[in-house]
């Protein structure tokens, strides 16, 4: 029964695409990330995913649009939909999912992060 303070948590790491969980509540983690860059197109099959953008600017292309979050917005992802997170400047954010869940869905590539890293 710790407050967690996101600034602070964020300042404990510069790796990029490898997320950090700060907290869990039944099966799920909420994750800190910071990303830059292209990611990888993927989908999860079992589970929807929550992007939150703590700070910065992110985009989420889909197959048929791309949608552009600003720091305060959110989107949640539906399981089995295809899709590729991007941020053209750093940004921190916050994704919201299952324990075990992989970071790049049904591939592994060097993008691929391990599983459980506390801050």
């Amino acid at each position: 029964m710790k407050k967690i303070n996101f600034k602070d948590k964020f300042e404990k790491f510069t790796d990029q695409w490898s997320p950090k969980v700060v907290a869990e509540m039944n099966n799920y983690q909420f994750k800190l990330v910071k990303i830059q860059n292209d990611f990888i197109w993927h989908k999860h099959d079992d589970t929807d995913e929550v992007f939150i953008v703590m700070d910065g600017k992110i985009f989420i292309e889909f197959e048929s649009e791309t949608v552009e979050l600003d720091q305060g917005e959110m989107i949640v992802v539906k399981k089995g939909v295809k899709h590729r997170p991007f941020s053209k400047e750093e940004a921190c954010i916050m994704l919201v999912e299952p324990k075990d869940v992989v970071n790049t869905g049904e591939k592994v590539s060097e993008l691929t992060a391990p599983n459980d890293q506390w801050i």
